[in-house]
């Protein structure tokens, strides 16, 4: 309906103005970078199963984020960090980031025809694991069902929902799509159900291979499981599985920091071109025609941190952060279904009014489920960014008053 770059903060600067859209922009560069450094972490691990698979096994502290605070430890229990900082830096993690970074510079065709074949063998590893892994599955470890009571599943979907940013992420592209009111809701209806589908398939299997408390702040959990069962019964179709869902899972991550930063640079882009960044970030390469600038920041802001803190940290913070997104993002569908009734829908949700007021429900059900420390972080985030929309972007905006260009001809270019 609003086929412009730049996802929830460009829908909600057309429904509910530029004060909110700027903090929902704000909180999409934390949303987005922030998903990003758990995404890399959790490849880095992966990574440093398959040097274990192959017998190599290189110095850990050049493997593993410089902040730990539950510790390290391998599959045996024996510690390798204790809790809290020690040296190193974790460059599988940041080296990830910086080459999709170049391949994002380089323009979208050649992105997404990369992502196709990453996500295609991303479905072959998980089919593989699902198939597999219930030949091995023990009915006893789903006793208690619901461990930890309803408080335990609502925790947990606040923890796991940085996920679903892929959703959000193919809107930011939409102005790159060839008939975004068409292909848009259809992509993201049939990958949701897909996706829904695979995530429910493989959470059945890995609580039946192994205790569910030995899932925890693990960043390879799939993997860790398999090896741990290739271990106790030596079964060699077990051990070349994990090989097979290592290679996959690692391709699947790397979709995903593809789409995640692409997303991220369009957000950039967007509130660029409105003025409320400086606008270097809304400069395209002359021969690429990608935000380049955007990008190349981008992948510097995710990679560092990625190589300096842990998987747990990053996720929290990106949970409340999409979940805060998806709130604004359904208030502003029911502000358009009033101040616009009229207006052209190339696809219309069915249920009404009913399906946006569930969400925001929903989402903020969720959010409650998050940590304290989680909820300080993020409104010590939304300070920052509202020091910089008053100090700076408020005077620099398109629509400011203290702008000379008229705001129909703004409308008009974008």
């Amino acid at each position: 309906m609003i086929p412009i770059a730049g996802s929830a903060y460009t829908y909600t600067y057309a429904t509910m103005g530029e004060l909110i859209a700027w903090i929902i922009g704000w909180d999409l560069i934390l949303e987005y970078a922030v998903s990003n450094m758990a995404v890399s972490v959790g490849f880095a691990a992966h990574m440093e199963a398959t040097f274990t698979w192959f017998g190599w096994h290189p110095a850990l502290r050049w493997i593993t984020p410089a902040y730990l605070p539950g510790g390290l430890t391998d599959l045996k229990g024996n510690v390798l960090y204790n809790p809290g900082w020690h040296f190193g830096f974790n460059i599988p993690a940041f080296l990830i980031v910086m080459i999709l970074t170049v391949v994002l510079v380089r323009g979208i065709r050649e992105s997404a025809e990369t992502n196709n074949v990453m996500v295609l063998l991303k479905i072959a590893a998980i089919l593989a694991f699902v198939f597999v892994g219930m030949r091995f599955i023990h009915p006893t470890n789903y006793h208690p069902f619901v461990p930890e009571g309803w408080s335990g599943v609502l925790t947990g979907g606040s923890i796991i929902f940085f996920t679903y940013i892929g959703f959000d992420s193919v809107s930011t592209a939409a102005e790159e799509a060839r008939n975004p009111q068409r292909d848009i809701p259809f992509g993201i209806i049939a990958t949701l159900i897909v996706c829904t589908i695979l995530y429910i398939a493989v959470a059945v299997v890995l609580t039946g291979l192994v205790p569910w408390r030995s899932l925890i702040d693990d960043a390879a959990p799939v993997v860790n499981s398999m090896s741990m069962l290739a271990g106790t019964t030596k079964s060699e179709l077990l051990r070349w599985t994990e090989l097979a869902v290592l290679f996959g899972a690692m391709m699947g991550m790397i979709s995903s920091l593809l789409v995640f930063q692409l997303g991220q640079a369009r957000v950039w882009f967007s509130m660029s071109r409105d003025g409320l960044l400086p606008k270097i970030f809304s400069n395209v390469h002359p021969r690429f025609r990608t935000p380049a600038v955007a990008t190349w920041i981008a992948g510097f802001l995710v990679g560092i941190p990625g190589g300096i803190l842990d998987i747990g940290t990053l996720s929290d913070l990106s949970n409340i952060g999409t979940l805060f997104a998806f709130v604004l993002v359904s208030l502003g569908v029911i502000i358009l279904r009033y101040k616009q009734p009229d207006r052209h829908r190339g696809f219309r949700a069915p249920g009404g009014l009913a399906a946006p007021i569930l969400s925001v429900i929903f989402c903020i059900l969720l959010m409650a489920g998050l940590p304290i420390l989680t909820w300080l972080r993020f409104f010590a985030w939304l300070i920052i960014g509202m020091a910089v929309y008053w100090l700076y972007s408020r005077h620099r905006s398109e629509f400011s008053p203290t702008n000379s260009k008229p705001v129909l001809q703004t409308v008009a270019k974008q």
